[in-house]
């Protein structure tokens, strides 16, 4: 099985967890709690994603209460999206969920959360944004994850006024390394970050190994701004690619 391998190799740069996906609504439900067990066996800690979407509070609680028993600690809670067909019904925030998780599991589980340091595609303002991500927080979210970006600066201030909102939790910057400039930009422009236009440019003409070298040496700079800004922590998207991950926590110094 790829996933199975892919899980095999990555352990080996020894990540704190690793995190498995939820399709719009639970569509990919099943797998994904397949595969959260399967890595929890495997002596891995593991954080599954989950959202209301389409499922009702007795299916979640149910799932949860799985993940109890397999003695998983973690969780991504999430707006998430409805699957396709079911656009009427009401959207449950993350921050209803996240208040659902503490009400029947009390500190069980560590709760993370999704924040964008440069703006929800859906939000109205940038302050707004904050204030959705302090409602997480404050309604017993532990920490919060951000969506990928590459401009260190978009961090740097969206950190500034999570500090001015009252905001004290960690928030880890999300990092995507860069392997197809045609998916980077569809991804950026489905989730509403940003590609700056000097990347962009840089990479239109290459090609192949060519391009991932430029990826690499990129996104190993941005981390490295940020730990100069005193981050230690990152998150790492990896798409199931494990060799342009391994590449940058090696230039960083983070693996032999």
């Amino acid at each position: 099985m790829r996933l199975r391998r892919t899980r095999e190799q990555f352990s080996v740069l020894g990540p704190s967890y690793f995190s498995v996906t939820y399709g719009a609504g639970g569509s990919t439900r099943e797998p994904t709690r397949a595969t959260v067990l399967e890595i929890k066996s495997a002596g891995c800690d593991v954080a599954p994603h989950l959202s209301f979407g389409g499922d009702d509070e007795a299916h979640v609680e149910a799932l949860l209460q799985t993940y109890v028993e397999a003695g998983i600690r973690r969780v991504v809670a999430l707006r998430g999206d409805l699957p396709s067909g079911m656009g009427l019904q009401r959207m449950r925030h993350a921050s209803e969920l996240v208040a659902f998780i503490r009400a029947r599991f009390a500190d069980h589980f560590k709760i993370a959360v999704a924040c964008y340091p440069e703006v929800h595609p859906e939000a109205s303002s940038y302050l707004e944004d904050v204030d959705y991500l302090k409602r997480k927080l404050d309604a017993g979210a532990d920490y919060a994850v951000t969506q990928y970006f590459y401009n260190p600066d978009s961090y740097c201030r969206f950190m500034d006024e999570c500090a001015r909102a009252g905001i004290d939790k960690p928030i880890v910057p999300g990092i995507m390394p860069i392997t197809n400039l045609d998916n980077l930009l569809r991804f950026s422009k489905a989730c509403g970050a940003e590609v700056p236009r000097w990347l962009r440019k840089s990479l239109e003409p290459l090609r192949g190994e060519e391009l991932l070298q430029y990826g690499e040496e990129a996104v190993t700079g941005l981390c490295c701004r940020l730990a100069e800004q005193g981050v230690d922590r990152f998150h790492f998207y990896t798409l199931n690619q494990f060799a342009p991950t391994a590449a940058i926590c090696r230039n960083l110094g983070l693996v032999d």
